[in-house]
């Protein structure tokens, strides 16, 4: 019986294996469907398959930076457990992953699945499904992070958080051990204060607007202020916009390693002027793991109950 391309695929989709071992499955299995998913389960590769429906939503965000072709990443990749997010093996895994998406610049995760893996001749999905079944737990790369120039990172928790910041300065002032503390100091100022946006041009005007609504109406709720004239009221809301910005924004915020620095702005700017350099903030991406997941809630005394039935 022949197969076609969309039925090696249709087999991945139904499996979660590799590839190349599902066209070599339907090779065995002379095309017929149910027969290739057999000879996965008898060769024990889809086994993954019946872990890829568990939550996982621990693991880890990892910062990779290769100073030397000036490409940073921040990749998380997720397991069940926090026990497995600290195995050896499987943080090898995400720092191999992570140098694949430097190399490669995947478009995005389906693509990157598709690449060999850093120092493997084998993809990232057959290497995936090798983990998921020597570690016997479901695992999920969920996203990650590419972008060329001058990077800084920093990793806190054992890949809790992740932050990359992209910078734009001449070579000469990247490599000075200055700028790269500034620059670990500022991706640990995202990491700790988790700001929305780079500076107060970034905040789009349907979020200042939406303050500004909220503000009016709780100002209208205050029999001490609702009264007081026009002019008054508008002056109030401006200043609580400002400090809603400088709490947001990340270059707005104060700079809470040194008092030294009123902002992080001022401390880029004074960092500059010491080093005789200009430094630009262009952006940056903060990682939590698991954020947005959907967290398993362990019951102890059920799950102690189901292990004595």
């Amino acid at each position: 019986m022949a197969f076609t391309a969309k039925d090696v695929q249709a087999l991945r989709e139904k499996t979660g294996v590799g590839m190349m071992d599902c066209k070599k499955a339907l090779v065995e299995s002379d095309g017929d469907m149910d027969k290739a998913i057999d000879f996965l389960r008898e060769k024990g590769l889809a086994a993954a398959t019946k872990k890829a429906g568990r939550i996982a939503a621990e693991g880890v965000v990892l910062a990779y930076n290769d100073e030397d072709k000036k490409i940073g990443v921040i990749v998380e990749v997720n397991s069940e457990t926090d026990f497995v997010a600290k195995n050896a093996e499987f943080q090898s895994f995400v720092l191999d992953v992570a140098k694949t998406i430097a190399q490669n610049n995947p478009a995005d995760v389906d693509a990157l699945l598709e690449q060999n893996l850093f120092g493997s001749d084998r993809k990232v999905i057959e290497n995936l499904q090798d983990k998921i079944l020597s570690i016997g737990e479901n695992l999920k790369i969920r996203r990650f992070e590419r972008v060329e120039g001058t990077v800084a990172s920093y990793v806190h928790g054992g890949g809790s958080v992740g932050v990359m910041v992209r910078f734009d300065t001449d070579d000469k002032t990247a490599n000075v051990e200055e700028f790269k503390a500034m620059g670990r100091d500022i991706a640990m100022q995202i990491a700790a204060m988790n700001p929305q946006f780079l500076d107060e041009s970034a905040v789009p005007q349907e979020t200042i607007q939406h303050e500004k609504e909220i503000l009016i109406a709780q100002i209208k709720e205050d029999e001490k202020m609702k009264n007081k004239p026009e002019k008054v009221l508008e002056g109030i809301v401006s200043g609580k916009i400002a400090k809603f910005c400088k709490e947001v924004c990340l270059m707005e915020q104060e700079f809470v390693k040194s008092t030294d620095h009123s902002s992080v702005a001022k401390y880029v700017k004074d960092t500059a002027a010491q080093l005789g350099s200009e430094i630009k903030v262009l952006g940056f991406t903060r990682f939590a793991k698991g954020e947005g997941l959907e967290k398993k809630e362990d019951n102890f005394a059920d799950e102690v109950a189901s292990m004595m039935k």
